[in-house]
């Protein structure tokens, strides 16, 4: 994936943002024969993924022994266009594991979903979580994911208490079909906000 991911990055122009989680989707994952494993492994196997992906992109030749992956001076090359490496998205709001490994790893942080109240607690959970690795937290960009409830004038709204708390960016979650008689009036209405 670090490959896919460097090249992806060159094409672009250096405009790659890594997305990455532990995983969730029980369903997709059987579909793929990929065992999605315990909450505990995935955040074992995902903190280490972090680690290993981060050193690929950025160093000349990785070397780690984990538990789940094991390299000796492997490359990646050609190296991305942004350096160190793409910034890496995280998502999920796992208080333990989750937002330290953001804090390590992250430097864009995406709330998946839950109320404002709950982004801002996680969002002083990532902060704490960055104080502990001694990491400046506006390093981190901030973005929640809003439900479009149908109403194009009440999802700005909470686009808006989500800026309000922090976020810097909302991502909006659209059911299919994406329409534009959907994305239009959305669109004008979220416009507003700027």
């Amino acid at each position: 994936m670090p490959k896919m991911a460097a090249t992806l990055d060159v094409v672009s122009g250096g405009r790659l943002e890594l997305g990455l989680g532990t995983g969730w989707n029980q369903e997709e994952s059987s579909a793929y024969g990929i065992e999605l494993g315990t909450p505990k492994e995935r955040s074992d196997r995902f903190e280490e993924a972090c680690e290993v992906i981060t050193g690929l992109l950025s160093r000349e030749s990785t070397t780690y022994k984990g538990s789940y992956y094991e390299l000796t001076g492997a490359r990646c090359n050609l190296k991305p266009v942004q350096r160190p490496h793409p910034p890496l998205c995280i998502g999920g709001s796992g208080e333990k594991r989750t937002l330290r490994t953001a804090a390590r790893f992250a430097q864009h942080w995406n709330f998946d979903s839950g109320t404002v109240g709950q982004f801002i607690r996680a969002r002083d959970v990532l902060h704490q979580h960055c104080a502990d690795v001694r990491r400046d937290p506006a390093e981190i960009l901030l973005s929640g994911q809003v439900r479009f409830s149908g109403d194009p004038a009440a999802t700005a709204a909470t686009a808006a208490e989500f800026g309000e708390a922090g976020a810097e960016l909302a991502i909006v979650y659209l059911p299919p079909p994406c329409t534009p008689a959907v994305l239009e009036p959305l669109a004008q209405a979220l416009g507003r906000l700027a």
